[in-house]
């Protein structure tokens, strides 16, 4: 009981230093700036009356607003908050997912706890946009995590449990887990698992009727605007548009070798099963086997259902960005394959397990490390690589030979998050907070009309508008984020697109505000290094100045 009270203590100790450190958390820098909209206005119809993105939610499939909105009204916290702490849980649920795999493999739960650790070192997914683990707490992130801890379930043989955790995943983001579904139907069919069926099946009622309850709840949930359409075709335009915004959903845009990065990196996984063949339980393998070969073949999948057939589907599927569990599989089965190297002295082997296992947390593109080493990015990446596998190693070596050497494994595995960005120079994301930004929030949202739209004209791409969007509860008229909606709601580019344009051609020389008022448009925002001439600002700050439309 004690050894396993340590090793949860481990694992929360590595989610808080995962979420505080490496590889970190966001809020309002990504999708959520999405949903938070979405989730005010569900809360209080009286905000974003202008807003398009607000009135054409994309949550109707989807937990993640009930849950929010829920843990809100039962806790009063803001939604940061409840945001936060999902996030934080279902963060724990992966590592503790890895954890569980590492000790199916008799691998010891010290050494779990390291496995685990390298896994929460995260990795960017080069090629579609998405992140094993996700820095904003969104519904694939919810997923994700729930995701794992089914697959560590099942390395156990508790598939009751494990469906319970992938009915709530799929609750969550459907799109995100159906790599393990596929592969736990396979593991039913098996005919060597027969002696199992009715247990497998079990295992199924969880998911089946998490399905049904999705669907009442989408049926039942009242909507606004356009609805999804799941069974349509991409016209011209609408993919030209998708294209430009949207390139990760399309495979011919990516640079070949993220194509490449992931077919050795599954050759990488299925090598290192096979160097832990007499380790693995028979379900297990099944899945880690079937789970990377079903998300490495939605590449070829994605490119003739959506490339060719131009099915609108895939757009809100996003069915590539099951890739990321060739990652996950590559890093977890590698780092165990070292260990068990390791184990037995075959110390260079174990060494370049261990650098598989940590290339994707250091360098995004992990393949081009090996063919431009010239490159100083990737230099860098080699040695706190390299660096990070020697410390391991040198852990595993006093675990074999000192009665106390376990403490030297723990030790290395909880300085991993600290480690990672200051060795790999790895910065994960911009800080685009900023106080003047929160001043500026603050004065629209004390000091305009809940139905003020805002514009943005000189921000091109930069994602600040959005953040003023969410923490000052008013609307805008058009922002780069929220043009991603185009993959989800075929109405929305007609709206979106002209306004988008508009934005980028705005101009004030002269002082001429007057005719922006036909579209709407109640305030323009600026950098005050572009003030609009002849026009006294009603508000300004050290960065913003904001003009009233007259």
């Amino acid at each position: 009981m004690r050894a396993h009270i340590l090793a949860v203590t481990a694992l929360l100790i590595l989610t808080a230093l995962g979420f505080a450190i490496f590889p970190g958390h966001t809020y309002l820098q990504s999708d959520t700036q999405i949903y938070i909209p979405i989730l005010e206005r569900i809360m209080d119809h009286s905000l974003f009356e202008k807003e398009i993105i607000a009135r054409q939610p994309h949550v109707s499939y989807t937990i993640y607003d009930e849950a929010a909105i829920g843990l809100r009204k039962l806790t009063s916290l803001p939604f940061r908050d409840v945001l936060a702490g999902q996030q934080l849980l279902f963060r724990f649920c992966a590592l503790l997912g890895a954890y569980l795999i590492a000790i199916s493999l008799g691998l010891g739960r010290t050494r779990g706890v390291l496995i685990a650790a390298i896994f929460g070192l995260g990795a960017t997914i080069a090629g579609p946009s998405v992140l094993t683990l996700e820095y904003e707490p969104v519904p694939r992130g919810s997923a994700l995590g729930l995701t794992m801890l089914a697959v560590g379930l099942v390395a156990h043989g508790n598939l009751i449990w494990a469906g319970c955790a992938m009915g709530l995943a799929f609750l969550y983001h459907a799109p995100a887990v159906y790599p393990f579904l596929g592969a736990y139907v396979l593991l039913t069919l098996l005919p060597s698992r027969r002696h199992r069926l009715r247990e497998h099946l079990t295992g199924l009622i969880p998911v089946a009727a998490a399905g049904l309850l999705l669907f009442a709840l989408a049926t039942a949930q009242p909507t606004e605007g356009e609805r999804q359409v799941f069974f349509g075709r991409i016209e011209p335009e609408l993919e030209k548009a998708m294209r430009a915004r949207a390139s990760y959903n399309w495979i011919s845009m990516w640079a070949s070798r993220a194509i490449w990065q992931y077919v050795l990196l599954y050759a990488a996984s299925m090598l290192a099963l096979w160097r832990l063949r007499d380790r693995v339980t028979q379900d297990f393998v099944t899945l880690a086997r079937a789970m990377p070969f079903i998300s490495l073949m939605s590449m070829p999948v994605s490119w003739l259902l959506l490339e060719n057939a131009k099915w609108s589907l895939m757009t809100q599927l996003q069915p590539m960005r099951a890739v990321l569990f060739v990652t996950v599989f590559a890093v977890i089965l590698s780092a165990a394959a070292g260990i068990v190297a390791a184990e037995a002295k075959r110390w260079a082997e174990a060494l370049a397990w261990f650098l598989i296992a940590l290339a994707p947390s250091v360098q995004t593109r992990t393949i081009q490390v090996l063919f431009e080493l010239q490159n100083p990015v990737y230099q860098q990446a080699a040695y706190a690589a390299s660096t990070l596998a020697l410390l391991i190693l040198a852990a595993l070596w006093l675990r074999g030979w000192r009665k106390e050497g376990f403490i030297a494994v723990l030790a290395v595995a909880l300085a991993l998050p600290v480690l990672v960005p200051k060795l790999a120079k790895v910065v994960n994301y911009p800080r685009l907070h900023h106080p003047e930004l929160d001043e500026l929030s603050r004065w629209a949202r004390e000091n305009t009309p809940k139905d003020a739209v805002f514009l943005f004209p000189d921000a091109g791409r930069n994602l600040h508008p959005g953040i003023f969007r969410a923490e000052s509860l008013r609307s805008l008229y058009a922002d780069w984020k929220g043009g991603g909606q185009i993959n989800y709601l075929r109405e929305f580019l007609p709206v979106w697109l002209p306004r988008w344009q508009q934005t980028l051609e705005a101009s004030f020389r002269g002082g001429d505000l007057g005719r922006y008022r036909q579209y709407g448009i109640d305030y323009i925002a600026m950098y005050r290094k572009t003030a609009v001439e002849n026009q006294a600002p009603v508000y300004q700050n050290a960065k913003y100045a904001v003009y009233r439309v007259p």
